[in-house]
């Protein structure tokens, strides 16, 4: 199996930049809401492990629900971009 194999929509990683970009804090609750996705904890760690993307995780609640965010100076930092969300570069820049 491939390495740069992914099993989310290409939609959904976008999304899931895009939010993390703009300094939203989401769960897999708020994905499934926005754009009917599931796997955000699959997203996340390949933003993670692969793009090297700063992202915090809180778990809240009894059911340790995780909430992720960028830390704070990231969009500064320019991120590199999965192939579906290179286009959200171009807003970092600004």
């Amino acid at each position: 199996m491939s390495i740069n194999i992914w099993y989310s929509n290409k939609t959904q990683v976008y999304w899931t930049c895009k939010a993390l970009l703009h300094g939203r804090t989401i769960s897999h609750k708020t994905e499934i809401r926005e754009v009917n996705g599931w796997r955000l904890g699959s997203i996340i760690h390949n933003l993670k492990k692969h793009y090297d993307w700063p992202i915090d995780v809180e778990y809240r609640g009894p059911e340790n629900i995780a909430y992720y965010k960028l830390r704070p100076g990231t969009v500064k930092s320019k991120p590199r971009f999965p192939k579906s969300a290179k286009e959200l570069a171009g807003e970092v820049t600004a």
